[in-house]
C-alpha cells in the first residue's frame, strides 16, 4: 500500500495561529455576532472594554491561557462561519431565520463568555504589569 502519511501539524494554506491572527479572528467574530443578532431580532450589543481588549489581555496573560484562548477563538470561528452562511441562505430563500439565529447567538454568547473567563481578574488599576 502506498499511503502517504498525513501530517496534521499544519496543512498547506492553513491560517496562521498566534496572538495577531487571533486579534483579526476576534474582530471578525464580533462583526459576525452583530449580523447574527440582527437576524435574531436582537438589539446590537455595545462591546464592553473586556470584549474589545480581549486579544491584548489574553496575550498579556500568556501561557496555557493564551493557547486555550487561541484554540477557542479558532473553534468559535469554525462554528460561526457555517452558521452565518446557513442563516443567510435561509434568509435568501425568504424563510424566517429568527429561531436559528437566536440559537446560534446563544451558542456564541456562551462560548464567548467562556473565553472571556480565561482573562485573569484585574484590579481597579488595570492588569498587572511586570517590568
Amino acid at each position: 500500500m502506498n499511503a502517504t502519511p498525513t501530517d496534521f501539524a499544519r496543512a498547506e494554506g492553513a491560517a496562521l495561529r498566534g496572538p495577531s491572527a487571533m486579534s483579526v479572528q476576534w474582530a471578525a467574530l464580533q462583526d459576525a455576532a452583530g449580523a447574527v443578532a440582527a437576524l435574531a431580532g436582537l438589539a446590537a450589543e455595545p462591546p464592553s472594554a473586556q470584549v474589545r481588549n480581549f486579544p491584548a489581555l489574553i496575550k498579556d496573560a500568556g501561557g496555557w491561557r493564551l493557547e486555550l484562548a487561541t484554540n477557542g477563538v479558532a473553534d468559535l470561528a469554525a462554528m460561526m462561519t457555517p452558521g452565518v452562511k446557513a442563516l443567510l441562505a435561509v434568509s435568501a430563500r425568504g424563510q424566517d431565520p429568527t429561531p436559528a439565529a437566536l440559537t446560534l447567538w446563544r451558542e456564541y454568547h456562551q462560548a464567548r463568555a467562556a473565553l472571556l473567563a480565561l482573562v485573569p481578574e484585574q484590579g481597579r488599576m488595570g492588569p498587572l504589569r511586570k517590568a
